[in-house]
């Protein structure tokens, strides 16, 4: 399971939310495995009075938050960090400088869904990857 949210710029962010989702899912997919009918992304435009960075970020910050079941290896989390920087720089022409990720694991039974401890769930994908 996976809850991805993203932060950013409105003005920035807006133009930019379906492709930049779909630049998300790839990669998830690629990199865990991931189911590709699974995709939960939410999306949070800031106006620039709430959004604030350090210097060395432009407009085009943006925050990746993946919230996600533990059990993948480091290796693919890294893979998959690696895959956001790569194909966002590439396909949004948004620097690696302006683009933080953090993954966020939790237990299995830490979560409910669709009526069920997570840990309950029959899932048609492999979390261990």
């Amino acid at each position: 399971m996976g809850q991805i949210k993203i932060y950013g710029v409105k003005e920035k962010l807006n133009p930019i939310k379906e492709t930049l989702s779909n630049v998300v899912h790839s990669c998830m997919v690629d990199a865990l495995k991931y189911p590709s009918d699974k995709k939960f992304h939410r999306f949070f435009p800031m106006d620039k009075n709430n959004f604030y960075y350090a210097n060395g970020r432009t407009e085009a910050y943006t925050i990746i938050e993946i919230s996600m079941f533990e059990g993948r290896t480091v290796e693919s989390k890294k893979r998959l960090i690696k895959l956001l920087f790569e194909r966002i720089s590439t396909e949004l022409e948004i620097s690696p400088q302006d683009v933080e990720i953090t993954i966020f694991e939790t237990p299995k039974h830490n979560w409910g869904i669709r009526g069920l401890p997570g840990d309950e769930l029959v899932l048609n994908y492999n979390v261990n990857v």
